[in-house]
């Protein structure tokens, strides 16, 4: 007995330790980003924000989840209820298997695969399918016209997506997001490759259905899209899940762009501070500019969305990606 516990049941014990050690953090960071985000509009649009549950307001989270959990969870007549339960399900799993693959330091990681990039790629490409559930299976016209609209909007970013993810992989020879941070040793990729690295974090908001892309939840015209029928814990799903896919996306863009877990500058202090502080700092850096561009711009027309995804991201990708290979080739610099 004592022989199968320690060959079978012990390494199953401790990957499923090092599940937790990723799922927890990630899920009280999901909460505390949406404290996080009525903070910082409410200071942007000089108000106050939540400050009555708890000091400064620091228990809304959990009051807001106590909320979702305890309500009634509807199920319209004409849905097709299988797939309209399981749609935010897909969802809120899809944006927790992704981290699977994220490098949070040096060999801190809980599945160090040489086509991480590839993988990060294929689950965020299924995501848009949790949408598309959700809008067919409510029998709703608000909800399957929001979820036309977000596969729409998914497909059409992740192309120029590909494209920039193709010219970070160009310049670090390998697919493994751990090799990708350790190429930027030297200068991180946001430099060199500036314009790449606005259009990929466009693209993020596009990608997560964010402001000012919001266009599949656009409550003027589709009351909530493809969330229009959807109540208590299957709603909250949908809503973990849209969170969690905007730390996941701020994490590969710092992964790409930013370093990883690398310090700005190889200075003493900077060096003394471990390598997820780091991780974590860039990536509250671009959550910050997710609350920032929702409350300054406004949201795009359907129209201005997909030209801006077709006729301007994918030819300056496109033709990005032709330039970087040139001298690349050029000057002998291609890894």
């Amino acid at each position: 007995m004592v022989e199968i516990w320690f060959t079978y049941l012990w390494p199953l014990v401790i990957i499923l330790l090092k599940i937790l050690l990723i799922v927890v953090p990630l899920l009280v960071a999901v909460a505390y980003l949406t404290l996080f985000e009525r903070k910082v509009m409410a200071a942007m649009h000089l108000r106050m924000g939540p400050n009555v549950v708890g000091p400064w307001g620091l228990w809304q989270p959990f009051a807001d989840g106590l909320k979702l959990f305890v309500k009634e969870t509807i199920l319209p007549t004409g849905a097709n209820k299988v797939v309209f339960v399981v749609a935010p399900m897909l969802t809120f799993i899809l944006s927790l298997v992704a981290w699977a693959v994220i490098p949070i330091d040096a060999g801190l990681v809980l599945s160090d695969i040489n086509v991480g990039i590839m993988f990060l790629f294929a689950i965020s490409s299924l995501g848009v399918y949790g949408v598309v559930m959700a809008g067919w299976a409510s029998n709703s016209r608000y909800s399957f016209l929001g979820a036309m609209r977000s596969a729409a909007q998914m497909v059409s970013y992740e192309i120029s997506m590909g494209f920039v993810i193709v010219t970070v992989l160009m310049c670090v020879g390998s697919l493994n997001l751990t090799d990708i941070v350790e190429s930027q040793r030297t200068v991180w990729y946001m430099f060199p490759l500036l314009p790449m690295a606005v259009i990929f974090f466009i693209s993020t908001l596009a990608e997560t259905n964010r402001h000012p892309f919001d266009l599949p939840e656009a409550e003027a015209e589709l009351v909530a899209g493809y969330q229009t029928e959807y109540s208590a814990m299957t709603y909250a799903l949908f809503f973990l899940g849209e969170y969690a896919n905007m730390i996941l996306m701020s994490a590969l863009t710092v992964i790409l762009f930013m370093g990883g877990w690398l310090p700005p500058m190889d200075i003493a202090i900077f060096n003394w501070l471990p390598g997820p502080f780091w991780f974590a700092l860039k990536i509250a850096f671009l959550l910050f500019v997710f609350v920032w561009v929702r409350a300054t711009f406004p949201r795009y027309r359907y129209d201005q969305l997909m030209r801006l995804g077709w006729k301007v991201f994918l030819p300056i990708s496109l033709i990005w990606v032709v330039l970087t290979a040139g001298v690349l080739v050029y000057f002998d610099l291609a890894p």
